[in-house]
């Protein structure tokens, strides 16, 4: 790492290009519900969030009224049941835009009218009908003198776009791309308006959790997929951790972009190379379960069709994922970043789906449909958000800058040298420290650029880097914390069994510790190799004090900067529920242990630890605070039967239980 170049002169021309392909954030309003607030309220609660853009899937009357004079701007619907009407009757469309547009105008600011809602997959009979409606509803509109203060577009489902991957593929499904989005396309470019589609990154994701990283796909710090041109299928998604890869191709930091790539060369197959693109739905579920074998329900959200769990024992569903994608993409679009590596300079609008949660979706309240909302229905949040930017309550919530790897090694560096050079302690990522490992750019500039953040107190504007940096709402798995100064030895399992045991044995004849790892004993299991070689490893690097090449043990072991998941402490405990006691007695001894002093405000609805929303999940956060509290004291992890000690620290949804009060 160099310390010999600012970015002086040079960061204001970078923000200054980064701020010409600006977007703004908005959000849906669904009203299938029968527990919402009313319009007025509603009004003043996206006031009160800086909420400046709201999409409707009507054009309720009462709404339109509410929303006069108050700035916002308003999207409104003219839905699929009055498509065929507009397509084929000129004088509807009319009577139709005179009574929804013109009478609200300008007063409320409606800036666009969406023809329809995602009608090849719910009302696939309308197609032949929606260019037709479109070019209605556009010309009456120009009748009215409105045409170019209000856009017609029309709302499509990603699934219309066929072999998504590689992006560069993307072309639109053969029963649709001639007959209809061609000639849609060619509106839309004809009055300045722009494709809409709807994007959930989570409905990819859930379909293939074996090949997609959830990091990738919540937009989440990664290492970026790298995608060759000679990939077919998605089994060519690979990890591009090599900084020095010179092997052609493009590298993607987020599903999203490898969605919206997609979208834009299925337009760029028709012929239409600079049309813009707005995304009109996109989100993430905070809670809940996909339910299969049903028509879409109305309000632009269709089934999901698989994925409730990431095959790590927790919901994918859950308020930390919903958090972070949805944090992560209203971030983004506020800084400016709404280019793609196909479309580097696009600017585009997006819409949060939803506003609130809704009870009338789906199939019940454990249903994914019903949980989509930035909002509760008393207008409670479900997890932070801020359309200002920051998205983490003001600074109360915590927050981390990570480096962008998508600007490059240069541009990282660059903005490195200037964190390094104006306040942030960079001390630990300097050879042999302890955040040099891993030893990347990417690696070494998020340890720099959130030095320098966290001492600026987390101010708007202080994790930018002129592009080369945003906030994320997770702490990084992949960020060094050198505040704790820790580090730890584990097995490489790639060198297998053989040498992992003359390793184990060299260790546990040189000093180690290793009678928790003999029969019967804490850690024996599980009994692998690998975790009895991670423990012994550990126990001598740690009892040599972590000095320079006391893991290595000729290949068998790594230093790594978090603690390994599963390790096995044999000078920690944790208390865990016994969920075989039932429902009933996990909740009498959770009342008790709230009670007598555990801290339970983690498991609270919207608080960090709430998901996974079970009895067992949540005792368990109960009963480990009352222990660890106690001191590990004899008899406090027991509540009758419900709770049993652990030696290797559980991980609950996205909660790691604690080793102390």
């Amino acid at each position: 790492m160099a310390l010999a170049h600012f970015l002086g002169a040079a960061l204001p021309l970078l923000l200054l290009r980064a701020a010409e392909a600006a977007g703004e954030v908005g959000v849906n309003y669904g009203r299938v519900a029968y527990d919402l607030p009313d319009p007025a309220s509603v009004v003043q609660l996206l006031k009160q969030n800086g909420i400046t853009m709201v999409r409707l899937y009507d054009a309720n009357p009462k709404v339109l009224a509410s929303l006069a004079n108050t700035g916002i701007k308003v999207l409104v619907m003219l839905p699929n049941e009055e498509l065929a009407a507009a397509a084929s009757d000129p004088s509807y469309a009319l009577r139709w835009a005179r009574s929804n547009v013109a009478a609200f105008y300008p007063a409320t600011r409606i800036h666009g009218v969406s023809v329809g809602n995602e009608v090849f997959d719910s009302r696939p009979d309308l197609n032949a009908d929606l260019v037709a409606a479109m070019t209605n509803v556009h010309d009456a509109l120009a009748q009215l003198g409105l045409a170019d203060a209000v856009k017609v577009s029309t709302p499509v489902a990603f699934s219309a776009v066929t072999d998504s991957y590689p992006p560069s593929s993307g072309r639109f499904r053969d029963d649709i791309a001639q007959s209809v989005m061609k000639p849609m396309l060619g509106f839309l470019e004809r009055t300045g308006s722009y494709l809409t589609i709807n994007i959930y990154p989570y409905l990819a994701y859930a379909e293939h959790p074996d090949q997609i990283s959830l990091d990738y796909a919540l937009g989440n710090s990664n290492p970026g997929v790298r995608v060759d041109d000679d990939d077919d299928d998605t089994a060519g998604l690979t990890l591009d951790d090599d900084d020095d890869n010179d092997g052609g191709g493009v590298t993607y930091y987020s599903l999203l972009d490898a969605q919206l790539d997609a979208t834009y060369y299925a337009m760029d197959d028709l012929g239409f190379t600079s049309l813009k693109a707005h995304v009109g739905e996109t989100g993430h579920p905070s809670a809940g379960k996909p339910k299969t074998g049903r028509r879409p329900p109305r309000g632009g959200r269709r089934h999901l069709m698989a994925g409730d769990d990431d095959g790590d024992g927790y919901p994918v569903a859950s308020v930390a994922n919903a958090h972070a994608y949805v944090n992560n993409v209203i971030n983004r679009v506020l800084s400016g970043k709404t280019g793609t590596p196909h479309r580097p300079d696009a600017d585009m609008d997006v819409y949060i789906f939803a506003l609130f949660n809704e009870n009338q979706k789906g199939d019940g309240p454990d249903d994914i449909e019903q949980n989509f909302g930035l909002f509760y229905p008393n207008e409670q949040k479900v997890y932070e958000f801020d359309f200002h930017g920051g998205g983490g309550g003001g600074g109360a919530k915590a927050s981390w800058c990570v480096a962008n790897a998508a600007v490059g090694d240069s541009r990282l560096q660059t903005a490195l040298d200037y964190a390094c050079g104006h306040g942030a302690d960079c001390s630990a990522i300097q050879p042999g420290a302890a955040c040099y490992e891993p030893n990347t750019k990417l690696a070494h500039a998020s340890y720099a650029f959130n030095d320098y953040y966290q001492k600026n107190g987390r101010a708007s504007g202080t994790c930018d880097f002129a592009g080369a940096a945003n906030v994320v709402y997770q702490a990084p798995a992949d960020t060094c914390n050198a505040a704790k100064a820790m580090s730890w030895c584990v097995a490489n399992t790639a060198v297998g069994d053989a040498r992992l045991q003359a390793a184990l044995d060299y260790a546990c004849g040189h000093g180690a510790d290793c009678g928790a790892i003999q029969p019967g004993a804490t850690c024996f299991a599980p009994d692998t190799k690998a975790a009895h070689a991670s423990y012994a490893f550990n126990d001598y690097y740690q009892r040599k004090g972590r000095a320079s090449g006391t893991c290595d043990f000729a290949g068998a072991a790594s230093v790594v900067y978090q603690q390994p998941a599963g390790a096995c402490d044999a000078k920690s405990s944790w208390c865990v529920a016994n969920a075989a006691v039932g429902d009933a007695r996990l909740q009498a001894a959770l009342d008790y242990a709230c009670g007598h002093g555990a801290d339970c405000s983690a498991i609270q609805p919207g608080a960090t630890c709430f998901q996974p929303d079970t009895k067992a999940a949540h005792a368990s956060h109960a009963f480990n605070s009352y222990y660890q509290r106690n001191g590990r004291a004899s008899g406090t992890c027991d509540f009758a039967g419900a709770a049993s000690v652990v030696y290797q620290a559980p991980k609950i949804g996205n909660c790691m239980l604690p080793s102390r009060a």
